[in-house]
C-alpha cells in the first residue's frame, strides 16, 4: 500500500544515498559534498562495508544503513538510488513513501518494471529522474540550439569503448568485495530481471543487453532522442563476436542514424562522437571519459562555401562545468520548484523499450515499426 508523506518542501534537501561504489565515489559524492548547500546527505547504503565506511568519512553526520529498506523508512526529502542493478524495488519503495528519487541509468531492466516505477511515482505525486548526464552537458546543450532535426540528412553514433581503469586510478577509490552467496544472489536476481525483459537464453544476447545495451549504449540512445525525437524505425541490429560490438540503424523521419558500439580492451582511450550530417554543415559532439570530473565535451562546427575550396571548422569549448553537478541541481530544482525533470521516468521508460526492440530486431531479424512505441503512457493505464 502506498502512502504520501505531506511535507513542505525545504529548500535544503534531506537525502539519502543507497549505493555507495563506482559511479557515487567517482562524481555523486563529490558534488554533493560540493552542494552542500542544496543537500544534506543525511543517510548512506551499501551492502559492501568498505564503500560504506568510505562514504561516511566523507559524510561523517550520515546514518549508516546496509539495507536501502532502512532508508527509506528514514525522514528524507529524497534518494539517490546508484546500484547496479535494476532500480525498480528501492525506486518504487521510496516513492510509496513519499520520496522523490533520482535513479542512475538504466533507469530499470524492462518496460514493465519501468511501468511500475512511474506509477508508484504519479500515485505518490513525487518526482522521478534518471541520470543522464549527457543531457546535461553545456555542449550537448549548445547542439540542441543550433540542431535542426528535419535538417539533418544522417546522424552517426561511435563508441569506442576502453577499459576504465585508467579514467578512474587517480581517485580515491575504496573498492569492496561481497559475500560470495550475496554476490551469487545478486546475479541470480539480474538473470530473473533480464529473462523477463528479453525471453533469450543465449549467453551473447543477454550478455549485450545487460552489460552493453542497458550499462552503456543507453546513454546514447537517450542522447540522439533528446536531440532528434522519436525513431520511426528500427532498421537493423547486429550483436557480433562475444557481445564485443552492437551495430543498429534507425530512421528517425527522413534522418538516417547509425549507432556503432565496439570494446576495444587494448586501447586505452575512450571515445565517442554523436555527429549529424545537414547538406550545409556538420555538428559533431566529442565526449571526453565520462569519470574524468570537469574535462569539457568538444562541439566541433563544420561548414563551406559550396562549389568553392573555402571550408571552415571551428572546436568549440562550451564550459568546464560538470555534467554529473548540472544533473544535481536540476534534480534539486525540479523537486523544489514542483517542476518535472529534463530526464524524467516517462522519456527514460522509451530508451528501455528501445533496447529491447535491439535485441528483439536482433533475433527475429526484421525491421520494427515505432521502437519506442511500447513505452507510450498516456495511451496506457499506470495505476
Amino acid at each position: 500500500m502506498s502512502r504520501v508523506v505531506e511535507r513542505s518542501t525545504p529548500s535544503r534537501l534531506r537525502i539519502g544515498v543507497v549505493g555507495c561504489g563506482l559511479v557515487a565515489q567517482v562524481m555523486h559524492l563529490h558534488y554533493l559534498g560540493e552542494l552542500h548547500d542544496r543537500f544534506e546527505v543525511a543517510a548512506l547504503c551499501d551492502l559492501a562495508p568498505e564503500a560504506l565506511d568510505h562514504a561516511g568519512r566523507l559524510f561523517p553526520t550520515a546514518r549508516r544503513f546496509s539495507d536501502w529498506r532502512a532508508v527509506v523508512a528514514e525522514p528524507l526529502d529524497a534518494v539517490l538510488i546508484l546500484t547496479p542493478g535494476s532500480h525498480a524495488p528501492v525506486a518504487i519503495a521510496a516513492a510509496e513513501a513519499g520520496l522523490h528519487v533520482f535513479v542512475e541509468k538504466p533507469m530499470c531492466f524492462s518496460v514493465d518494471e519501468g511501468r511500475e516505477m512511474i506509477a508508484a511515482a504519479e500515485r505518490a505525486e513525487v518526482r522521478l529522474m534518471v541520470g543522464y548526464m549527457k543531457r546535461y552537458d553545456p555542449a550537448y546543450e549548445d547542439l540542441q540550439t543550433r540542431l535542426v532535426p528535419g535538417e539533418i540528412r544522417l546522424a552517426r553514433v561511435t563508441t569506442l569503448e576502453s577499459p576504465l581503469e585508467p579514467y578512474v586510478q587517480h581517485y580515491p577509490l575504496q573498492r569492496a568485495s561481497l559475500d560470495a552467496d550475496l554476490l551469487a544472489e545478486l546475479i541470480a536476481d539480474d538473470d530473473r530481471r533480464v529473462t523477463a525483459a528479453i525471453g533469450s537464453d543465449d549467453p551473447v544476447v543477454r550478455r549485450a543487453y545487460r552489460a552493453v545495451l542497458l550499462d552503456s549504449m543507453v546513454h546514447e540512445l537517450n542522447a540522439v532522442r533528446g536531440l532528434l525525437g522519436e525513431p520511426t524505425e528500427l532498421r537493423f541490429a547486429d550483436i557480433w563476436g562475444d557481445a564485443d560490438g552492437i551495430t543498429a540503424t534507425l530512421a528517425f523521419g527522413e534522418t538516417q542514424c547509425v549507432f556503432m558500439w565496439v570494446d576495444l580492451p587494448g586501447i586505452a582511450r575512450y571515445e565517442q562522437e554523436l555527429a549529424f550530417y545537414a547538406p550545409d554543415e556538420r555538428l559533431t559532439l566529442a565526449f571526453p571519459s565520462p569519470f574524468l570530473r570537469s574535462m569539457p565535451t568538444r562541439l566541433v562546427l563544420e561548414g563551406g562555401q559550396p562549389g568553392t575550396p573555402s571550408a571552415w571548422k571551428t572546436v568549440k569549448t562550451v564550459s568546464y562545468d560538470e555534467a554529473f553537478k548540472r544533473e544535481l541541481v536540476e534534480f534539486h530544482t525540479c523537486v523544489v520548484d514542483d517542476r518535472e525533470p529534463r530526464t524524467p521516468g516517462t522519456d527514460a521508460l522509451r530508451d528501455i523499450a528501445l533496447t529491447q526492440a535491439i535485441v528483439r530486431c536482433r533475433l527475429e531479424g526484421r525491421p520494427i515499426e515505432s521502437p519506442t512505441q511500447d513505452a507510450r503512457v498516456e495511451d496506457r493505464p499506470l495505476h
